[in-house]
């Protein structure tokens, strides 16, 4: 990956992070209010759906190094993408 584009990546995942923590303090606004706990569980289904995606997201740089990775053959490619898989899934 180059270097511009791995500072792309980069900057989109900290850009979703910081979205997803306003959403966070959202929430916790909500229930100082003593908002209604509908409305505040949308909100969380909404904040984990946004933290699943930008982990997706994270897995899937993981895999794209693994998968090219030079120093790697096709056997120990296969093996760290098991690994990664079996550590964060």
């Amino acid at each position: 990956m180059t270097d511009n584009i791995a500072a792309a990546h980069q900057d989109a995942m900290l850009k979703r992070l910081a979205r997803i923590e306003g959403q966070i303090r959202g929430i916790q606004a909500m229930i100082r209010r003593g908002d209604n706990c509908e409305a505040i569980a949308q909100q969380f289904a909404a904040s984990r759906k946004a933290l699943d995606k930008a982990y997706q997201q994270m897995l899937a740089c993981l895999l794209e190094e693994a998968v090219l990775n030079p120093e790697l053959d096709s056997t120990a490619t296969l093996a760290q993408v098991r690994a990664i898989f079996t550590k964060y899934t």
